[in-house]
């Protein structure tokens, strides 16, 4: 009888460590899927910090920041995001000379520079968190 439960347990203890193998294969297998083939040289970018199958709404891993862009909940900004946290027009990057500069545009929960909560128009530089709800991005500049 205890040769049977034992074989019984070791036979689980098995299927129990393949499924925790085969787990940690497709997440690695999802993190190189995610990295794309878009090159970003010279280029200033906003890089999701949070892992993207964690949001239970659609957002992409990185924005080109080509120009002034505007982020909120709306369908008429360039950086749409359907999360109840985000106002429908919440920020703006807006760029002058090579130079990038962060607004929040009296978003209902702000906007937040490296934890501080934006009050004024701020001059973003390479490796700068935004936070805006439960999101957080890079600021990335290549130039």
């Amino acid at each position: 009888m205890y040769s049977i439960l034992a074989l019984i347990f070791k036979y689980i203890f098995i299927i129990v460590i393949y499924l925790f193998i085969f787990s940690i294969i497709r997440l690695i297998y999802l993190d190189i899927k995610s990295m794309d083939a878009i090159s970003f040289e010279d280029r200033a970018y906003l890089k999701l910090i949070n892992r993207k199958d964690s949001l239970p709404f659609k957002i992409d891993e990185h924005y080109i920041i080509d120009g002034d862009i505007k982020l909120g909940r709306q369908n008429n900004n360039d950086i749409v995001i359907k999360d109840q946290y985000v106002s429908k027009e919440h920020f703006q990057i807006v760029e002058d000379e090579k130079e990038y500069y962060l607004e929040d545009l009296e978003s209902v929960n702000g906007t937040y520079l490296n934890g501080d909560k934006l009050y004024d128009i701020v001059k973003l530089k390479d490796g700068d968190i935004i936070r805006i709800g439960k999101i957080e991005f890079l600021f990335v500049n290549r130039e």
